[in-house]
């Protein structure tokens, strides 16, 4: 018996160095998700640090957008993934803190059906509206004036329920105290071309995907959500200067979860080679250019941050009325 015994404990203390010797499986993929459509943070992201990751793992990785339901089809698919290492997903903290508190019913519980890897970066929204469709909303004060005159006339574009970009505009038009309509699109790309179309009349987004169409003179940023200006962006001011609206932040910050029940082992192989290839001066560069905040946490940070932001988005949702019906 004690011959036993001693034996399971030396299985159990070996089965973690099996787990991580075993990771990745030879030949089999590695699937990079992302919860919106191609184009949007998550996949840039994930295309910049693709052939590195692969390198580094030794397998093809692969990228892939699965969206809807405002980042949930890839939530769900993650958790319900095996617990291997194989599935990765690049979440936002809307996905994994809001969603729970905009939405009626969750497929799965995020602090309990999926596992922390790290942190990534925090990226703040911009106020967007088209130059050819709006040209009236010269600066921020002009579109709350618009609104005030026209109560419930002005639309405002989201890149999905519970998404950041809803919960900025929300905070923004309480902060405002102005009536907007809120329409929803299944991801960003489809939110800026309702905008271009004039389908929407204002969109807070994420400054990356903008900043080309900014340049070219296609859309005006009227007040980032930040706390202060950001580098790449030092024209744009803050909401909280350009709106008068002192003390407004509203960002979101990306992390990278997998499947609960995904050995340490595993978890800890992925976070050094996804912040080691992340954590270079090219690839640190091309983020900051694109207005991120680079923040490499590791599991333990994550979810800590998690469980903070939880009961604070769940207070920002209950004081803006956001919450789906």
């Amino acid at each position: 018996m004690r011959s036993r015994i001693l034996l399971a404990a030396a299985l159990l203390l070996a089965a973690p160095a099996a787990w991580a010797q075993s990771f990745p499986t030879p030949g089999r993929p590695v699937l990079l998700l992302g919860g919106f459509p191609a184009g949007t943070q998550a996949d840039i992201y994930w295309r910049l640090i693709q052939n590195q990751l692969s390198a580094a793992l030794g397998v093809p990785a692969v990228v892939e957008a699965r969206s809807g339901a405002s980042g949930n089809i890839a939530m769900e698919a993650t958790a319900r993934a095996a617990p291997d290492g194989h599935t990765v997903l690049a979440a936002t903290s809307a996905m994994l803190a809001i969603n729970r508190a905009v939405l009626p019913q969750m497929p799965i519980d995020t602090q309990t059906d999926l596992a922390p890897v790290m942190t990534l970066f925090e990226v703040p929204n911009v106020l967007v509206t088209s130059t050819e469709k709006r040209p009236q909303f010269t600066d921020c004060r002009a579109l709350i004036g618009a609104a005030r005159d026209a109560p419930g006339r002005l639309n405002y574009a989201s890149s999905g329920i519970g998404a950041s970009t809803h919960l900025a505009a929300a905070q923004f038009a309480t902060a405002a105290s102005i009536n907007m309509v809120h329409v929803p699109y299944r991801g960003g790309p489809f939110a800026m071309t309702a905008l271009y179309q004039g389908d929407a009349d204002l969109f807070f987004y994420q400054s990356g995907p903008v900043l080309d169409d900014w340049r070219l003179g296609r859309v005006r940023l009227l007040g980032i959500t930040s706390a202060q200006r950001v580098a790449t962006l030092p024209e744009v001011p803050t909401i909280a200067e350009a709106c008068d609206m002192p003390g407004f932040v509203s960002t979101t910050w990306y992390g990278i979860v997998v499947p609960a029940r995904t050995p340490r082992p595993i978890i800890d192989r992925l976070h050094a080679e996804i912040r080691r290839v992340t954590d270079t001066p090219d690839i640190r560069s091309r983020m900051e250019a694109m207005g991120f905040t680079m923040m490499l946490g590791g599991p333990e940070e994550m979810r800590t941050r998690l469980a903070a932001d939880i009961p604070h988005w769940a207070g920002v949702v209950e004081r803006s009325g956001a919450r789906q019906q």
